[in-house]
């Protein structure tokens, strides 16, 4: 049985909300992993992000704030996600 999958649009927002993004690209790669055992339990995505919000933390730290801001959505079909965060 596949998992729901949370809308890109779901994830868009709670960036933008959270972090207010100069530039914002989330992209659902599920299709690229199909038939993989972890597929079943949520989607896959990358995000692509830019955010004053950035300014001065580390590439981990930066990780936490993009994780923080979707950690209501991760139980709901997030399986993995790739993150490319960069300070504006």
């Amino acid at each position: 049985m596949n998992a729901p999958r949370v809308s890109v649009s779901a994830i868009e927002q709670a960036l933008r909300d959270a972090l207010a993004p100069e530039s914002l690209q989330v992209i659902d790669e599920s299709h690229l992993h199909a038939g993989h055992a972890g597929a079943a339990s949520g989607g896959h995505y990358r995000v692509l992000i830019r955010s004053a919000r950035f300014a001065g933390s580390s590439r981990i730290g930066r990780h936490r704030l993009v994780y923080d801001a979707l950690a209501g959505l991760i139980p709901l079909g997030i399986h993995a996600l790739a993150i490319e965060a960069d300070a504006a």
